[in-house]
């Protein structure tokens, strides 16, 4: 929504992991077993995010791109909600249940933020450095995307 908003290119590295898993014909949980062996996979991800950012004009969504992209990007953001929250979203969007999604969503992410420590020395779940943190639970999205083009012209008017 918000590249939309922006007239701007959108990459999300969550589903070009996911066309990966697709193409070779496994789980996305099975692709970041894989990764969890095999490093070429995230790096040719973010060597994608990080072409895309510097050719400009694009909003990227991904786990590790706000650190990734550190110096390219021009606004980082966090989008955060509850796991509760989270899974009920993950299984209306699959179309499974809670507990179907429950196991997935746990071990790969947990396999995510051992990936990412160990291959980049980055803390995913440390939004510290993040420009502006926002709760999902607490705002639609399209409330979300009214307070990001806020920070937006802020970080213009500030140019």
């Amino acid at each position: 929504m918000l590249a939309e908003r922006l007239s701007l290119r959108h990459i999300s590295i969550g589903m070009l992991f996911r066309d990966i898993a697709i193409k070779r014909g496994i789980s996305l949980l099975e692709l970041s077993r894989l990764a969890q062996q095999d490093p070429s996979i995230d790096y040719e991800l973010d060597s994608l995010a990080k072409r895309e950012a510097e050719k400009g004009g694009v909003v990227i969504d991904g786990h590790a791109a706000p650190w990734l992209l550190k110096e390219l990007a021009h606004l980082r953001i966090a989008v955060t909600a509850s796991i509760d929250t989270r899974l009920r979203r993950l299984a209306e969007r699959d179309r499974k249940s809670i507990d179907e999604v429950l196991h997935e969503t746990l071990s790969r992410e947990q396999m995510e933020r051992e990936r990412f420590m160990r291959i980049y020395g980055i803390d995913i779940s440390n939004y510290a450095d993040f420009d502006l943190v926002i709760n999902s639970e607490r705002f639609s999205p399209s409330e979300i995307v009214k307070i990001v083009l806020r920070a937006v012209e802020i970080v213009i008017e500030r140019s």
